[in-house]
């Protein structure tokens, strides 16, 4: 099967320049990859960003994290972590209690519920990949490789 040129995606035949050209497909990439990534999580009936939280709580299970350290480690640095934590607690996905060594903090852990629909997201997610299954594994080091240095 011939991939799908961004000339074709978006036509438009011609670009200013090749960075032009590499800008605007990486952009389009992002946007056609978050997409087809938020329809599958609405199944599960989360949002990209409440995956986000919820794997960075799993990778700190069983310590604690703090709206801050969540700020922090987020791939969408513009979300409200605090407001999201409000939607998954609400989900029982999360657990907020205070830290008992600093009574102005507190504590946000992934439940076992929280564990287990992640459970579920990466069983479906290596049953039906987004695009990088069409990567070598060579080819997929050296696209995060050139994705690390544009933003050297």
């Amino acid at each position: 099967m011939q991939a799908m040129k961004i000339e074709d995606e978006i036509k438009q035949p011609t670009f200013h320049d090749l960075y032009q050209k590499a800008h605007i497909n990486v952009m389009y990439t992002a946007g056609w990859l978050g997409q087809r990534q938020a329809a599958i999580f609405r199944n599960y009936g989360i949002t990209p960003p409440q995956f986000n939280i919820l794997r960075i709580l799993r990778g700190q299970h069983p310590k604690p994290a703090t709206v801050n350290l969540l700020i922090e480690r987020m791939l969408d640095k513009t979300s409200n972590a605090s407001r999201i934590v409000d939607k998954l607690e609400a989900k029982l996905l999360v657990t907020r209690t205070i830290c008992p060594s600093n009574r102005r903090a507190v504590d946000i852990r992934i439940t076992e519920a929280g564990l287990v629909l992640l459970q579920q997201m990466d069983d479906a997610a290596a049953l039906r990949p987004i695009g990088m299954q069409n990567l070598t594994l060579e080819e997929a080091a050296q696209l995060s490789a050139l994705l690390d240095k544009i933003r050297d």
